[in-house]
């Protein structure tokens, strides 16, 4: 049983981790990047559908992404999603295809994106604490329960405490890694 709340715990962490990196590719550098994009949604024939199953998304230039709407008439409806996103970008459409310079990103524009980093790592931190927390208060249910003993039930949760500590500095390297992005020019 000690096991499963482990293996549970491990995985609910893992998914942080993973959402953590998620957000992270949709905090724009100074490169072009197609996952800059993902989290924009295009109205398709009334529905909501992301922008990359509508059109495809590639890099051009090192600062300038291509979007390429499968069908010409949907490109308006492209533009003004990206338009109404907070990437503050502006497409140029240009018949079969939409440009998206990236402009150059300003050192307040810097400092904003990795307090946003920041942020978004701490969410993560959190989110990884409170399943160790849930996950320790599953081990101490099963010593109370008398289905554990306390010796299995402290090295499980000194087990959770290194598990926890692991997927924390990986957030912490995951974030070191975006900061030093940011900063390059």
């Amino acid at each position: 049983m000690l096991d499963e709340i482990k293996q549970d715990a491990s995985e609910r962490m893992i998914k942080s981790v993973t959402s953590l990196r998620t957000a992270f590719a949709r905090i724009r550098t100074g490169r072009a990047t197609p996952s800059l994009l993902d989290a924009i949604e295009v109205d398709y024939y009334g529905t909501l559908t992301p922008i990359n199953q509508v059109a495809s998304i590639s890099v051009e230039e090192a600062r300038t992404l291509i979007i390429t709407p499968w069908e010409k008439s949907i490109a308006p409806d492209i533009e003004k999603a990206i338009l109404k996103s907070d990437l503050g970008l502006n497409p140029t459409g240009t018949g079969d295809a939409i440009r998206l310079p990236l402009p150059p990103l300003t050192e307040e524009n810097r400092r904003d994106l990795i307090r946003h980093a920041k942020s978004e790592a701490e969410t993560a931190r959190v989110s990884i604490r409170n399943v160790r927390r849930d996950a320790i208060g599953d081990v101490r249910e099963l010593v109370r329960e008398k289905e554990s003993t306390e010796d299995e039930g402290r090295r499980g949760e000194e087990q959770l405490q290194k598990i926890t500590d692991a997927r924390v500095n990986e957030v912490d390297e995951i974030l070191a890694e975006k900061e030093s992005d940011l900063l390059a020019f």
